[in-house]
């Protein structure tokens, strides 16, 4: 641990143990799922926003969205800038339904309209959406962690893991809402602490940085032409509005949340309190990576040992120092971004606040992975336990399942996160497996709630269809130059966007083709009684 001072360890370990400290407290009133899962609808509109807010600001945005504005530019901001509509749609129609039907799960209701093969698939989506949203989580702790500790990744994660899976186990839904208000406080003081930190050791301050990102083109927030093969705008502000409607309207993590709330009306609250929240502070983020793009403009010689190390990284351990630096030569920006600003910590923050910045990013991780791994314990008893196994489970072995599950969802998140050490961008790998689990779950929502008159075989069929297009989109890029013509020429965000029109609009078109086709059998048979 010799980058670490004894004083940042210590704020280390008081954060840790005051996060298990507060899932013991709520332990003492977790004797029945329903205070474990809701928290007996109990907990102010006010804190279930900031605890919202606190999963949308995961460790993928303290670290990934920084390193993306250094290697690139403020394109991955639309993201942001599409909540308040994807917020909008989800106040007006998801929150009072699911307030409405009573039901802890968000997937049960695809088995009252089309049968349990829905519920089934929607639940698949979810679980794998969670793993990969907790994997690449946990991998981005131990890329921060790893710089800082010099511990390997994998015993960072294991680590932090554990103790994420200690207090979500003993606290449940209440120790993870009111852990997540401190942790969002947290995270957004040590965020403005990092650029406050920049800004004073950058000369020229804070009007150099804005001189150089202009320079650099860094605050582009895309093309604007209506190209969907490149990250433009509209394709950021699309996937952003598709994946933001899953979030606020499809995901257990949020949906479980809503049943929190004392009333349908504080549970829309909190979802206007954390877009409130969130936009300008994905902004803080983005200004941070700019920040560090300009100071590192400034000091070339201080990047050149992340370089150095990434260049490593990539060649063979036989590898002489010789080829590493010309590999390192050759690196741009966006291929050593998500390393910056762990580097930055570890060479120019001062001893002390070095632990309050750790503790910053080890609560983005944790706010974000207990929600997950409580949510997918919720939907694993729930949806697959009691639904094919148990269906009479008594409070005891509900209670026991809920923990059991969230015991393996958090140890199957870390293998996850073991097993990406190494990709390019937290943010880009993070985005590409959301959106290719996210585009049939929120298809097929939309398909039963919207069309009353859509049945089975109609979603059943649209949903099939549907998945066959996302696996193309998804996998097609990989195709060998023989076939380059049947490759998807979409941008990969696209895949949320395209996959969910398809399963949506295709159910839509299934379901107006059976109607035209029985009106005339109808018309028939009303003139056959009508003769005898």
């Amino acid at each position: 641990m010799s980058n670490l001072r004894v004083l940042d360890l210590v704020i280390i370990a008081l954060y840790l143990a005051a996060m298990i400290a507060v899932g013991a407290w709520f332990a003492r009133k977790n004797d029945s799922a329903e205070q474990y899962s809701s928290a007996s609808g109990l907990i102010p509109g006010w804190a279930i926003g900031m605890s919202i807010y606190a999963t949308f600001l995961s460790s993928n945005t303290f670290l990934g969205v920084p390193g993306k504005a250094f290697g690139t530019n403020w394109n991955a901001f639309v993201f942001s800038i599409s909540m308040p509509l994807a917020a909008w749609v989800a106040t007006k129609y998801f929150v009072p339904f699911y307030r409405s039907t009573g039901e802890i799960s968000a997937y049960t209701h695809l088995e009252h309209r089309f049968g349990s093969w829905a519920r089934t698939y929607a639940v698949a989506c979810f679980l794998l959406t969670q793993l990969a949203r907790i994997g690449s989580i946990f991998f981005g702790i131990a890329l921060t962690l790893q710089a800082l500790t010099g511990f390997s990744m994998e015993w960072i994660m294991l680590i932090t893991g554990s103790c994420i899976i200690v207090y979500t186990v003993l606290g449940g839904i209440e120790a993870v809402i009111w852990t997540e208000v401190v942790q969002g406080v947290v995270k957004t003081f040590g965020a403005l602490l990092i650029l406050y930190l920049i800004v004073t050791n950058m000369p020229g301050g804070f009007a150099k940085i804005v001189a150089i990102g202009e320079q650099q083109h860094k605050f582009s927030l895309g093309g604007f032409s209506p190209d969907f093969t490149q990250s433009t705008f509209w394709v950021v502000l699309l996937y952003g509005f598709f994946i933001n409607l899953n979030n606020f309207g499809v995901d257990q993590n949020y949906v479980q949340r809503y049943h929190t709330a004392t009333s349908a009306k504080q549970a829309a609250k909190s979802i206007w309190l954390c877009v409130l929240i969130y936009v300008p502070a994905s902004l803080l983020f983005f200004v941070i990576g700019s920040a560090l793009f300009a100071y590192y403009q400034v000091h070339p010689e201080l990047i050149e040992a992340v370089k150095l190390k990434v260049a490593a990284e990539k060649l063979p351990l036989s590898a002489t120092a010789g080829q590493i630096a010309q590999a390192a030569a050759a690196l741009q920006p966006a291929d050593y971004g998500d390393k910056v600003m762990p580097h930055f910590m570890v060479t120019k923050i001062p001893p002390g606040f070095v632990g309050l910045i750790v503790s910053a990013i080890l609560s983005a991780a944790m706010s974000t992975i207990s929600s997950g791994m409580n949510a997918s314990a919720t939907v694993f008893t729930v949806d697959i336990y009691q639904r094919y196994f148990r269906p009479n489970l008594s409070v005891k072995q509900t209670m026991r399942s809920l923990h059991i599950g969230t015991v393996l969802v958090g140890l199957a998140g870390m293998g996850v996160g073991i097993a990406m050490i190494g990709v390019k961008s937290v943010l880009d790998v993070w985005w590409q497996l959301s959106g290719i689990f996210a585009a049939g779950m929120l298809g097929l929502f939309l398909l039963g709630i919207i069309s009353r008159q859509t049945r089975n075989a109609e979603a059943l069929t649209a949903t099939i269809i549907g998945v066959l297009v996302i696996l193309w989109l998804t996998l097609s890029p990989k195709l060998p130059e023989g076939l380059a013509g049947l490759r998807n020429p979409l941008h990969q965000s696209m895949v949320i966007v395209v996959g969910t029109l398809t399963i949506f609009l295709l159910g839509l078109l299934l379901t107006r083709f059976r109607q035209r086709r029985a009106a005339p059998l109808a018309s028939e048979e009303i003139l056959t009684q009508s003769v005898h």
